[in-house]
């Protein structure tokens, strides 16, 4: 049953966004929660060159399942040429939480 779950993170470029995309996505039923961590500094290679910026970071709880769909919607919201989209496998985790993240992927408002 665990093996169902995934967290997804996803980079965006400020906390505003970052809050726009979690209620499209939880709207949407392809996740059940989304936390926004604020403050988040990332430094990467863009375009060959070495880029420092300032982020917010969502941390998306959702299915197996869900998963296509949840990327589909994100690469279709978000301001980012290559957003980061990485799945990351639920290995344990409360039952009652689990459960309920499986009653709320699919709900749509």
């Amino acid at each position: 049953m665990k093996e169902n779950y995934i967290i997804v993170l996803c980079t965006c470029p400020d906390e505003d966004n970052a809050n726009h995309l979690a209620h499209i996505l939880v709207e949407s039923g392809v996740a059940a929660c989304c936390n926004i961590i604020a403050g988040l500094q990332s430094v990467f290679r863009w375009q060959q060159e070495i880029q420092n910026s300032s982020e917010a970071l969502l941390l998306i709880k959702s299915t197996r399942q869900a998963y296509n769909q949840l990327e589909h919607t994100l690469k279709a919201h978000h301001p980012y040429e290559l957003p980061e989209i990485i799945a990351v496998p639920v290995i344990g985790g409360s039952l009652e939480y689990l459960g309920w993240i499986n009653e709320n992927v699919g709900q749509q408002q």
